[in-house]
């Protein structure tokens, strides 16, 4: 009911912060190798079909579900893995074996960018100095 307090209070809620990003994968098992092998993510857990990553704040939720139910849009959208030195994190995850569509570039006077895809075609970035 609109005159309700509980209706003001609902109507003023804010949503503050992400906690899980999940992104749908065809192949947990391929996955974690690329994202713990060779972007160095820690494993959290994993059950059948599904693989939790540690990404700082946020948990990278890897899903073969949801690849399956909703379908792959590769290139919906991108996620960023602030660094510390854009070349030295290129250079390292190149030794990996992460290839790279775009190399280390200057976005702004102090900030560089370098994208790359995982093996499902989403997007990725490592941004800093």
């Amino acid at each position: 009911m609109r005159g309700d307090k509980r209706y003001m209070e609902q109507t003023d809620y804010k949503l503050t912060q992400v906690s899980v990003v999940l992104l749908g994968v065809h192949n947990v098992a391929r996955s974690m190798a690329f994202y713990r092998d060779k972007l160095g993510l820690k494993v959290q857990r994993e059950i059948p079909g599904f693989a939790f990553l540690n990404a700082g704040a946020v948990t990278l939720c890897l899903s073969e579900p949801a690849a399956k139910i909703r379908g792959q849009i590769a290139g919906a959208g991108e996620i960023s893995f602030p660094v510390e030195d854009v070349i030295t994190a290129y250079q390292a995850l190149r030794g990996k074996g992460v290839r790279f569509t775009h190399e280390p570039r200057n976005v702004t006077p102090t900030t560089k960018v370098a994208n790359f895809d995982d093996p499902d075609g989403n997007h990725f970035s490592i941004s800093g100095p």
